[in-house]
């Protein structure tokens, strides 16, 4: 098997099963509990958090777990929203986001809030005189990707964070750092960044469970009410097995993170170079600032057929974000390729576990495909 596609998600770490099942067998108590073994699964929650904020660049008390990504995006946007359901405002995203906040803010618009979709540049990026031009002064927030899921740009969060607080110093913003986390270095703070979104099954972790990075003195009403864990914000037993196999997958990985790089960014130029050797009619979409995630275009070749002659080869790749089960690039389109290379695309993202073998048996099984498929 040739797995590359790890921007949908990964296989989970041994050191993170072998967290899970210590924490099912042996630290299985509640955290709320007050007798020792709560006591006990209280303080695995709590070395848990500090593992994970440091991962995210911040502070223990600044890191709320939740079920992943899309709960930590939509506690922020629903909660952002309910502080401003009487005045509204503006709350301004962009074209390239994950469905998690882009179908969020469409619902928002028809709750009357003025969304803004900024478009990117031909590259991929949000620059920040687009931004400029959209914002206002009753701009309530500003939802932005770090790392783009299909074609791995990297936002100018930093340069957007200084433009956004500026020009609108109480607005607040979000950052989607999902596909970032262990693979970019995480600074909220120097991003001006109030809240952020990560999810554990992109670095190692079992699937259902994420965190949310809220900056200190921020307060948001939760989305749903209950015991009061997490601060009140996600409330509900903590899931501790989950969240114990998280902070060792962040362990992990941090403590390898440039090794780590440097071999993903090994594996993407010698994809390049296989690629345009022997696949020459393709074209790769997007600049790809980090070398985890590729996206390339075999026009004449339909995406879904050639992931079908992938597959029969044990090669494993997707078409786009897993969360769009088949429908064509939100991305690609918001790029303005044309319907040859979104009809076409393909996207190979890797985890530090991959290997030239898996690239060379990507390339073999494009090989056949494209001749079978432009006969």
């Amino acid at each position: 098997m040739h797995y590359l596609d790890n921007a949908a998600t990964t296989r989970v770490l041994p050191a993170a099963a072998d967290a899970a099942l210590h924490a099912m067998l042996e630290t299985f108590g509640n955290p709320s509990s007050l007798h020792e073994m709560g006591i006990e699964a209280a303080h695995l929650l709590e070395d848990s958090r500090k593992t994970v904020a440091a991962a995210l660049g911040c502070l223990p008390e600044e890191t709320v777990f939740t079920a992943g990504g899309t709960e930590s995006t939509n506690i922020s946007l629903r909660g952002i929203a309910h502080l401003n359901r009487h005045k509204k405002g503006r709350i301004i995203t962009t074209a390239i986001e994950h469905a998690a906040t882009r179908n969020t803010c469409k619902q928002l618009a028809a709750e009357g809030f003025d969304v803004v979709s900024l478009a990117p540049d031909a590259t991929g990026h949000i620059t920040p005189e687009a931004l400029d031009e959209a914002l206002t002064a009753d701009t309530v927030a500003l939802f932005c990707q770090l790392v783009n899921n299909e074609i791995g740009t990297v936002q100018p969060v930093a340069a957007l964070g200084a433009r956004l607080k500026a020009k609108a110093p109480d607005a607040l913003f979000h950052i989607d750092a999902v596909q970032g986390l262990a693979r970019v270095k995480l600074t909220p703070g120097k991003w001006r960044c109030d809240l952020m979104s990560v999810s554990g099954h992109k670095i190692g972790a079992p699937k259902g469970v994420g965190a949310l990075y809220v900056k200190k003195g921020l307060r948001l009403p939760p989305l749903m009410q209950g015991g009061g864990q997490e601060r009140g914000l996600r409330p509900g037993t903590e899931p501790l097995p989950g969240i114990a196999a998280f902070a060792a997958a962040c362990a992990a990985r941090m403590a390898q993170f440039d090794e780590n790089y440097a071999h993903v960014e090994q594996l993407a130029a010698y994809l390049r170079e296989r690629v345009q050797a022997e696949l020459p009619l393709a074209v790769f979409n997007g600049v790809g600032d980090i070398p985890h995630v590729v996206n390339l275009s075999l026009p004449g070749c339909k995406s879904e057929v050639m992931l079908r002659v992938l597959e029969s080869d044990g090669v494993y790749v997707s078409s786009g974000s897993a969360c769009s089960k088949g429908k064509q690039s939100e991305v690609l389109r918001a790029l303005g390729l044309p319907k040859t290379r979104t009809d076409s695309a393909l996207r190979v993202s890797f985890a530090p576990e991959n290997t030239r073998e898996d690239v060379d048996a990507f390339v073999a099984a494009a090989q056949k495909g494209a001749t079978l498929l432009r006969r």
